[in-house]
């Protein structure tokens, strides 16, 4: 079963790319989501986390704060790897083991690790194809100031700690620009995922 890489920096689509490729029968592992969920549950990794960050991190019931996390994490690019260091390997691990599943099962024609820092984190190489989403800053902006659940000074800030799409384009198998509506991010989408299918 083939494993495709898909990412792109915040607010360039890659979620929708993600949907679409998901009713295309693939099967996505999210895994930006998959690491809050290791930050929220996974006692080994808080332990680390609250190690190397210090207690700053934690709220009043000793539990990892997000908000928090994000303010110290997102202030440069030294505390990022920091805490990448500790939670992509749990990420990984669960990316392997999610995939052996999926194979075994045999339900799905691809599997997609959906990921904002695929080639920050190394996973490209462990990638068939990595395909990679871009967009003009003011159409990333105008989505993520839309969505309303960060300023956009923290916006501007972890675009900074991204490597620039120009870098991604050039290491990328495939490279889908959004800078148009929905459709044709669907058919530039379809066009790329069949003739990788």
């Amino acid at each position: 079963m083939l494993k495709i890489g898909l990412t792109g920096g915040i607010g360039s689509g890659k979620s929708e790319v993600s949907k679409f490729f998901n009713s295309w029968g693939a099967f996505i592992f999210d895994a930006d989501k998959e690491a809050k969920n290791i930050i929220n549950n996974n006692k080994l990794a808080q332990q680390e986390i609250i190690k190397e960050f210090g207690s700053d991190v934690i709220d009043s019931d000793q539990n990892i704060d997000k908000k928090k996390l994000a303010r110290i994490a997102f202030q440069d690019e030294f505390h990022q790897l920091a805490l990448n260091s500790i939670v992509h390997p749990y990420v990984f691990k669960k990316i392997d083991s999610t995939f052996e599943k999926i194979q075994q099962k045999n339900k799905h024609n691809c599997f997609v690790v959906d990921a904002a820092l695929i080639y920050e984190s190394s996973a490209d190489t462990h990638m068939d194809y990595v395909i990679v989403i871009t967009s003009l800053l003011r159409y990333r902006t105008e989505r993520v100031m839309s969505r309303n659940n960060i300023t956009r000074n923290d916006f501007l800030k972890r675009v900074s700690l991204q490597w620039p799409d120009e870098d991604k384009e050039h290491m990328a198998d495939y490279v889908i620009q959004n800078n148009s509506d929905l459709k044709n991010l669907k058919k530039e989408s379809k066009k790329i995922f069949d003739s990788i299918i």
